[in-house]
C-alpha cells in the first residue's frame, strides 16, 4: 500500500475473489440480494433433496393411489418478471454499490 493513496486495485480484487459464495457480495454480484446465503453448498443439498424426491416417486409401490405429490425445495426465485435466463450483461461495481447503498 502507497502511503495516502488507499489500497491498490489489485489488493482490492484480491479481497472480494477471495470473499466466501455465501457473502452479500458475491450474491449481489449473482443477481441480487434474494441469493444471500445460497452457497454451492446449499444449491447441493436443494439438488440432492430433489433427485431423492424423485427416486422415491418412481420407486415407490403406492398400492391403488397414484403416488405423492413432493413439493421441491424452495430456491430463490428472481425478482423481476420477464427476464430471460440467457447469458446476462457483467455485473458492474457501480451496480453492486447501488445495491449496496439502496438498503
Amino acid at each position: 500500500m502507497i502511503a495516502g493513496r488507499g489500497p491498490s486495485p489489485v489488493f482490492v480484487l484480491a479481497l472480494v475473489q477471495r470473499l466466501p459464495d455465501t457473502s452479500l457480495t458475491a450474491a449481489l454480484a449473482a443477481g441480487g440480494r434474494h441469493l444471500l446465503g445460497w452457497g454451492q453448498d446449499r444449491h447441493l443439498i436443494a439438488d440432492l433433496y430433489d433427485a431423492v424426491n424423485v427416486n422415491t416417486r418412481a420407486t415407490g409401490q403406492w398400492g391403488k393411489g397414484k403416488a405423492p405429490k413432493i413439493p421441491p425445495w424452495p430456491r430463490p426465485t428472481s425478482k423481476a418478471p420477464g427476464k430471460s435466463t440467457g447469458s446476462k450483461p457483467p455485473v458492474t461495481v457501480a451496480a453492486i454499490y447501488q445495491q449496496f447503498a439502496g438498503r
